[in-house]
């Protein structure tokens, strides 16, 4: 027992020394998607006030791939010493919940650090299109059954699923129609191909501002401040009530990374995060900084794991 405790209490000091000494190197955050995009955007922004709240230097590495599996297996296998993260998100989320395996799994081989901002997902019409608000499309749908078409990205995006839950939950019949990305779904709404499309804020809102595209209603639980006229699907009422599908992205390290550096990670994210610079920065990009806890992301990822599994099975969509 005397062996055991002496073995325990230089473990605890030694990590606690860690923390204190930490960071000594570059730390790197790996982000799953492309340059340019919300995801790196929010991890350049975070990274930029981390690395000078911490006096060293964040490195921001794309990894782009299918469902985020390269960015997520080259973190999980890093050392677990708190200088290499990952960019996680609901698309994270889905991707557990669409590929029938991965190299990794993210509730075993991750430990959550903090959220870092929430975006919203928007309903959109043409702006010469016939529907001129939500109100419009439901009467629409009801009225014709099958005929209703939603223009979404890719299957299996967020966007795409998040046009499937508003489907269900609405209880009206209508045609998800999935593009090979942003651009052409914009175009084929503004050529009268489908009626309307469900698509990230951040990526039409010029659009919106140019009065090309109409927003009808955001998709998560309240109204923007960029858009603070325009509702929320929330706000139709009835079985659209308790409506979300907004999105998230957050920040992961290997498993078994020390507690005490996590904490030292999550407390200084925090402040960043309360950086009015940095919330402006993101407000530009329809990002809302919003932290958390370590358990608040894990319980968050699980569940949009959940949610969204039961989208692609209600909508019997293939895993990949």
């Amino acid at each position: 027992m005397h062996k055991l405790l002496v073995i325990l209490l230089v473990g605890a000091l030694s990590s606690a020394i860690h923390a204190q000494t930490f960071p000594t190197k570059p730390i790197k955050i790996v982000v799953p998607n492309a340059a340019g995009g919300g995801a790196d955007m929010t991890s350049r922004e975070v990274g930029q006030k981390l690395a000078q709240a911490l006096g060293g230097s964040v490195i921001i590495e794309n990894k782009p791939s299918a469902g985020g599996i390269v960015a997520g297996e080259s973190v999980a296998r890093s050392p677990a010493d708190g200088y290499t993260l990952l960019l996680i998100s609901s698309g994270t989320a889905v991707s557990s919940a669409l590929f029938k395996s991965l190299p990794f799994d993210m509730a075993r081989d991750f430990a959550p650090i903090s959220k870092l901002a929430s975006f919203d997902l928007v309903i959109a019409s043409s702006e010469t299109g016939r529907f001129k608000t939500m109100a419009d499309v439901l009467t629409y749908a009801r009225a014709n059954p099958g005929k209703l078409n939603i223009g979404t990205p890719q299957i299996g995006t967020t966007q795409n699923l998040a046009a499937e839950l508003f489907k269900t939950s609405a209880g009206i019949e209508a045609q998800i129609v999935p593009f090979n990305g942003t651009p052409p779904v914009i175009t084929a709404l503004r050529g009268g191909d489908v009626d309307v499309m469900v698509e990230i804020l951040g990526p039409v809102t010029g659009q919106i501002k140019s009065k090309a595209l109409r927003p009808l209603a955001l998709m998560g639980e309240k109204r923007s401040s960029l858009l603070a006229g325009v509702p929320t699907v929330r706000e139709s009422g009835g079985s659209l009530a308790t409506f979300n599908a907004s999105s998230w992205n957050g920040l992961a390290a290997p498993a078994k990374t020390p507690k005490d550096v996590i904490a030292k990670l999550n407390a200084e994210i925090q402040k960043a995060l309360k950086n009015p610079e940095l919330i402006q920065h993101l407000e530009v990009l329809s990002l809302h900084a919003q932290g958390s806890t370590p358990e608040a992301l894990g319980e968050l990822l699980s569940s949009d794991t959940k949610r969204w599994g039961d989208v692609i099975t209600r909508a019997k969509i293939a895993k990949q």
